[in-house]
């Protein structure tokens, strides 16, 4: 199946650069500007008036006992962008968020790849394959997705409509602590807050609420924000 979806974006992704050369002979600027109609929106903010942020985890290594805790107990709504490999091996401790949180399960790829280094078939694997592979364990397909890295361009962009992406979700400021803990910055509403299942997560996670309760904004579910902004229908 995915190699039939390759083809067709392919061929849809050659339609693009062909056309947009046509048009860029009589109308160079109008070309740019018309080349990703029709393709799922890239958001790193949600435009909205309510006093809301939106806390977002990543791959999913690290299955942290007490973070889950605190997500089910305090009823955090969040979005988590799953690698279906780092969810194998303890599918329990995400169905389980899953079924008693306030959780939606996203697509971040199979193997975490830059997507823009990839032709159409190898996009379409990575994001197809791990849309399927999720929903084999969720019983639900994402419409969202997360490209590693935040590396997007047009054509990951048609590969991630291929396979029923609605929108492709970056974000404002990554709250992980890497080498360093990073600084924290004043939260807006409607900033996309990133964090990763590392062992820090807990104490990121209390870092990113305790902003976000400093700015006077409450965490929210993304998609349904989405969906009122009109980024998704």
């Amino acid at each position: 199946m995915w190699r039939s979806r390759a083809v067709l974006a392919a061929f849809a992704s050659l339609s693009l650069t062909f056309g947009a050369a046509q048009v860029a002979d009589a109308a160079g600027a109008a070309a740019a500007a018309s080349r990703g109609v029709g393709l799922p929106p890239v958001v790193s903010h949600v435009p909205t008036e309510e006093n809301v942020v939106f806390i977002t985890v990543d791959d999913g290594w690290v299955h942290d006992p007490a973070v889950a805790r605190t997500l089910v107990e305090r009823r955090i709504p969040v979005s988590l962008f799953l690698l279906p490999g780092a969810t194998s091996y303890d599918t329990r401790y995400f169905t389980d968020l899953a079924a008693q949180g306030r959780v939606s399960v996203e697509n971040h790829t199979v193997n975490h790849p830059d997507l823009t280094t990839l032709d159409a078939a190898g996009k379409d694997a990575e994001v197809c394959g791990a849309g399927e592979q999720l929903a084999a364990t969720f019983g639900r397909e994402p419409k969202l997705l997360r490209p590693p890295y935040g590396a997007v361009n047009d054509e990951v962009r048609l590969a991630a409509k291929a396979c029923g992406v609605k929108a492709l979700i970056t974000w404002t400021y990554d709250f992980t602590t890497w080498s360093e803990t990073p600084a924290t910055p004043r939260l807006r509403a409607g900033d996309i807050v990133l964090l990763h299942f590392t062992p820090t997560l807990g104490a990121d996670l209390q870092r990113a609420l305790d902003a976000a309760k400093a700015a006077g904004l409450r965490p929210a579910a993304l998609m349904p924000h989405l969906k009122s902004a009109g980024l998704v229908p």
